[in-house]
């Protein structure tokens, strides 16, 4: 029975202490005093649809909202029971079909990054990472854990709890504060014996070190910017998610302060893999990953002479960035 059918067919009593976390989003979303001795689609018979409709439960599909609560939520460390150490990348073959002939191992506390022109196969190498490919996508890569192949037992059992990914868009479905959001999260992955206000203080102060724009912990989550959604969400991978691997598709479009919410990742003893076009991120990982006609082309190791060029390239980047603030508060730019 999937989690779907056991929500449609079990009490709300049963369901709560099946998946404990289910509690903490009623609370939540206000909906604590459901009787437990009904089934929801019952206990939803003498409740409003408009106040349903108020808490994201649209014509009363909370199986699906619960469903996706307890995937987003699920407490399952990885890094500690798992002691992941390593992934390495096993080539497979281009879009011409020509081996790619690399073997890279990339271990905890590293940062690496992926270059290559718009439509190269960047975003495809960070899928065969997230699904821990065994030669069975396009590119015929495998990805090893610990230098071991995963039978597709092991590949289930990860399937979700290696890896976090941070796309491009950031999108919540839970209408609730970020301080709810934060302590429903720590709870979940932390357990409840851990200090919930120190954790989701410590965690909404980095996000709005990384947000452009500040916001409070009385902020709805579905109120939250492009940007803001992003630095929340990178603070609680380096804060309070287990996922030991972190993938990244192009920071340099979040509006946040990319090179900090690396440093801060890079910290947090994490996998840090980034796909990235901008110059900053790239020369500061420990190595990139250069991407031709969809294969890996090249690795290269962030050379001595490279880093040396860093502080300049940021200065110049600091002129850009400040160009861009004063067009934002209607300044003429006359000189630079």
């Amino acid at each position: 029975m999937d989690f779907k059918e056991f929500i449609e067919t079990h009490t709300i009593g049963e369901i709560k202490k099946v998946y404990p976390p289910v509690v903490d989003y009623l609370d939540n979303t206000g909906l604590w005093n459901l009787p437990e001795n009904l089934t929801f689609a019952k206990a939803f018979e003498d409740i409003d649809e408009e106040d349903l409709w108020q808490v994201g439960i649209k014509g009363g599909n909370i199986a699906d909202e619960l469903a996706k609560f307890i995937a987003a939520m699920r407490d399952v460390d990885m890094h500690t029971e798992n002691n992941i150490e390593s992934i390495t990348i096993i080539g497979g073959m281009n879009k011409q079909g020509e081996a790619e002939n690399v073997k890279l191992s990339i271990y905890t506390g590293e940062i690496v990054s992926i270059v290559g022109p718009t439509g190269s196969g960047k975003s495809r190498l960070l899928a065969d990472i997230e699904c821990l490919a065994q030669g069975d996508t396009p590119t015929r890569r495998q990805i090893l854990i610990n230098g071991k192949a995963l039978d597709d037992e092991a590949r289930f059992d990860f399937d979700g709890k290696l890896v976090a990914q941070l796309s491009q868009n950031m999108n919540f479905i839970m209408d609730v504060s970020v301080e709810d959001f934060l302590t429903m999260h720590a709870k979940v992955r932390l357990g409840r014996e851990c200090d919930l206000a120190q954790t989701v203080n410590r965690c909404y102060a980095m996000a709005n070190e990384l947000a452009g724009e500040k916001f409070t912990l009385d902020t709805k989550v579905t109120q939250l910017s492009g940007g803001q959604s992003r630095a929340l969400m990178i603070a609680d991978v380096a804060c309070i998610s287990s996922s030991p691997i972190v993938l990244i598709d192009e920071i340099e479009n979040a509006g946040i302060d990319r090179q900090q919410a690396v440093k801060v990742l890079a910290k947090s003893e994490k996998i840090v893999i980034m796909s990235t076009h901008d110059p900053l991120l790239a020369l500061n990982a420990d190595k990139r990953i250069v991407i031709k006609n969809g294969g890996i082309a090249k690795i290269i190791e962030t050379t001595e002479q490279e880093k040396a060029c860093i502080e300049r390239i940021r200065k110049l980047d600091d002129i850009l960035l400040d160009i861009r603030r004063r067009l934002r508060c209607g300044e003429l730019i006359e000189k630079i």
